[in-house]
């Protein structure tokens, strides 16, 4: 379980470095750059622990970090940065969410 606690912890910590790397505008922003390092620093060493715990498999762990990420990441995008978003968008995260659900199912089954 606790896995799964380091591994949402390094979900929500790549989705805000992610919306800071945006907002640092190529790091020409001070304090926004100084969150992109400290918020992808502490997804990669979150990620690190949900591994080490050997309690979740690295491609599935793997996998909901980037697929979940990426997906609220695009929500993220279209929410707060006023990004366009599209059929095809939305069809884009379904699939991601998809896969990750599909390589969850895989991995629980083993």
């Amino acid at each position: 379980m606790k896995g799964y606690l380091f591994l949402a912890v390094a979900i929500v910590s790549e989705i805000f470095a992610t919306s800071m790397l945006k907002a640092s505008k190529s790091f020409t922003q001070l304090y926004p750059s100084i969150a992109t390092i400290i918020g992808f620093g502490i997804a990669f060493y979150s990620l690190s622990l949900s591994l080490s715990l050997q309690q979740l498999k690295l491609g599935v762990a793997y996998a909901i970090w980037s697929g979940v990420g990426t997906a609220i990441t695009a929500i993220v995008g279209v929410v707060v940065w006023k990004e366009t978003a599209s059929w095809l968008t939305v069809t884009g995260i379904v699939l991601i969410i998809a896969g990750v659900v599909v390589l969850n199912l895989k991995g629980a089954a083993h």
